[in-house]
C-alpha cells in the first residue's frame, strides 16, 4: 500500500458518529422523541456499558476492601478477598489507596505482573522492565515518544496494519509520527503477508524514517490469531530492517478459535535464540480495559520493554513522571488480573465460574453474530478466532452508493448514521481499500459482541429491521 493516511482536518466517519451519538443522548435526556429509548454503543469494546457484570472478586478487593477498610474487620467479604485487600493496603503509602505511587507503578504490582509474564511465557521477566500505565494507549504513546527522539531529517514513521484499532492514528498524530500502512487482506484470513509488508516498507523508504512496526496480537479488530511461524517471520523482518516491535496483546485472554492459541511475541523471541533474542527491541502492552476483564473505568495496564537500553528505560520513566501516577484502584485491579484466586481459595470457584461464563458467552455470541450477518444480503462475515469484535463486510448496491454520494456522504457513514438515527445503535465503520489504496464499494462494520445473549438479540433485531428497510429502498 503506497498511500499514506493523512489528516484532512475533517472528522473521520468514526468521530462524526460519536459526535452525533452524544447529541442524541443529550436530546433523550431533554425529552426529545426518538424511535428508541437509549443509545446502544457497541463500537468501543466497553462490555460493562452493554450489560456484562463486573467480576465479583475484583470489586470485593478493589472497591470494597481497599476503599472501605472497615469491611476488613467483618465477615462481609470472603476471607481471601480481605487478605488480598489488607496486603495491598500494606503496600500503599500510608496504608491508603488515596496516596500517590511511583511513576512507573507500585513495586508490588510490578512484581506480580513480572511473575504473571514469566509463568505465561516460561521466560524470566525483569521487574525493572515493567511499567504500570493508565492503559495500553498510554503505554503505546510513551514508546512512540521514545522512538520520535531520534532527531532524523525524515519524519518518524510507524508501520501499522490496515485494518487497525480505531484509536491508533490519533495516537500517532499526537506524538508527530506518520502512520505507514501495510494491508491485511480478508481473502488471506487477515494474516500478515510478508511480501506485502516488504513492498510497503520499500515504498516508504526515502520519504520517511520507518522506526517501528505495530502489531496487534490477537488482531484488533479482525480477530486473527498469529501462529508461531508468522511471529517468527515478523521478528526476522524487524531485525533485518532495524525496526522496533510495538506489540499490542490486550486480547490474549479471548482466543476461542479451533486449533488457535495465544503465543506472545516475547516467548517466540526467546525461543528463537541469538542473535534475535538478544538484539530485537520489543515493547508488549496489556490492559485491564480490554478482553475478558473489561474494566474500562478503572484504567490500568502494563508495558514490558525487552532488549531496550537502560538509559532508554530511565527516559521512559521520566516520560511517565510527566503525568500523575496511574490510579491506585486501577493498579490494584491489574494485580488481581495478573494474580487471580487460586484453587482452594474461597473465591476461586466463583471467579472461575464468572470468567468461564464470559468466555463461553463470547464464543457463542461470535458464532451467532457471524451466522446472522451471513444471512443478510450484502453482508459477508468470515469466522473469527479471538477478540471481542466482529468485523463483517457490507457491499453497497450502485443505487445506494449513488444516493450516499448525492448527499455528500461516504456510504459507510451514511449507512451507520441512519442506523444510529433510526435504531439508536452505534457501530464502528471503516472503508475497504486495496493495496494501491483504491477505495471500493465495500465497508466493514465493527461490533463488540461480548454482552449478555439477550442484549445481543436486541441488537441483532434492530440491525435486521434496519437493513431490511435499506434493502427495500435500494
Amino acid at each position: 500500500m503506497s498511500t499514506i493516511m493523512k489528516h484532512t482536518g475533517h472528522p473521520s466517519a468514526e468521530e462524526q458518529l460519536r459526535q452525533r451519538a452524544d447529541v442524541i443522548r443529550l436530546q433523550l435526556t431533554q425529552g426529545v422523541s426518538k424511535p428508541f429509548k437509549k443509545i446502544i454503543d457497541i463500537c468501543s469494546g466497553d462490555i460493562h456499558s452493554v450489560g456484562m457484570k463486573p467480576l465479583t472478586f475484583v470489586r470485593q478487593v478493589v472497591l470494597a476492601g481497599c476503599l472501605c477498610p472497615n469491611l476488613l474487620a467483618s465477615d462481609a467479604l470472603p476471607h481471601d478477598a480481605r487478605q488480598r485487600a489488607q496486603k495491598l493496603l500494606e503496600n500503599c503509602d500510608g496504608g491508603s489507596v488515596g496516596a500517590y505511587a511511583e511513576s512507573s507503578g507500585m513495586a508490588y504490582v510490578q512484581r506480580t505482573v513480572a511473575k504473571f509474564i514469566s509463568t505465561r511465557d516460561d521466560v524470566p521477566s525483569n521487574t525493572a522492565h515493567i511499567f504500570i500505565t493508565s492503559g495500553s494507549i498510554r503505554a503505546i504513546t510513551v514508546v512512540l515518544k521514545l522512538l520520535a527522539q531520534g532527531g532524523a531529517v525524515s519524519q518518524t514513521g510507524v508501520l501499522i496494519p490496515v485494518p487497525f484499532p480505531y484509536t491508533l492514528p490519533r495516537v500517532l498524530e499526537s506524538v508527530g509520527s506518520v502512520p505507514l500502512p501495510y494491508l491485511l487482506r480478508e481473502e488471506a484470513e487477515w494474516r500478515i503477508e510478508m511480501e506485502v509488508l516488504h513492498r510497503a516498507l520499500l515504498s516508504y523508504k526515502g520519504h520517511y524514517w520507518p522506526r517501528a512496526i505495530y502489531i496487534s496480537n490477537p488482531g484488533n479488530p479482525t480477530g486473527h490469531v498469529q501462529s508461531r511461524e508468522s511471529i517468527q517471520e515478523v521478528i526476522q523482518f524487524a531485525a533485518q530492517e532495524n525496526l522496533f516491535l510495538l506489540v499490542d496483546e490486550v486480547y490474549q485472554d479471548t482466543v476461542f478459535g479451533v486449533g488457535c492459541e495465544f503465543v506472545s511475541y516475547k516467548k517466540v523471541l526467546a525461543e528463537m535464540g541469538p542473535p534475535y533474542s538478544h538484539t530485537v527491541q520489543l515493547a508488549s502492552v496489556h490492559s485491564l480495559s480490554n478482553g475478558i476483564m473489561g474494566e474500562c473505568g478503572l484504567r490500568a495496564g502494563y508495558m514490558e520493554l525487552v532488549n531496550v537500553d537502560e538509559s532508554v528505560m530511565l527516559f521512559a520513566e521520566a516520560l511517565l513522571c510527566g503525568d500523575i501516577s496511574t490510579a491506585i484502584t486501577g493498579q490494584i485491579a491489574l494485580k488481581v488480573m495478573a494474580d487471580p484466586p487460586k484453587p482452594g481459595d474461597p473465591s476461586h470457584c466463583l471467579y472461575k465460574q464468572e470468567v468461564e461464563y464470559r468466555q463461553n458467552t463470547l464464543k457463542h455470541n461470535m458464532y451467532r453474530t457471524a451466522e446472522f450477518f451471513n444471512t443478510l444480503p450484502g453482508f459477508h462475515c468470515p469466522p473469527v478466532q479471538s477478540g471481542v469484535f466482529i468485523y463483517p463486510r457490507l457491499t453497497f448496491s450502485p443505487k445506494a452508493l449513488t444516493h450516499a454520494q448525492g448527499l455528500g456522504l461516504e456510504a459507510g457513514l451514511w449507512y451507520c448514521g441512519r442506523l444510529l438515527e433510526e435504531e439508536g445503535v452505534r457501530v464502528g465503520v471503516s472503508e475497504c481499500v486495496d493495496e494501491a489504496g483504491s477505495h471500493k464499494s465495500s465497508w466493514h462494520l465493527r461490533l463488540c459482541v461480548l454482552m449478555p445473549p439477550d442484549a445481543l438479540e436486541e441488537v441483532l433485531y434492530c440491525l435486521q429491521a434496519f437493513h431490511c428497510r435499506i434493502l427495500k429502498e435500494f
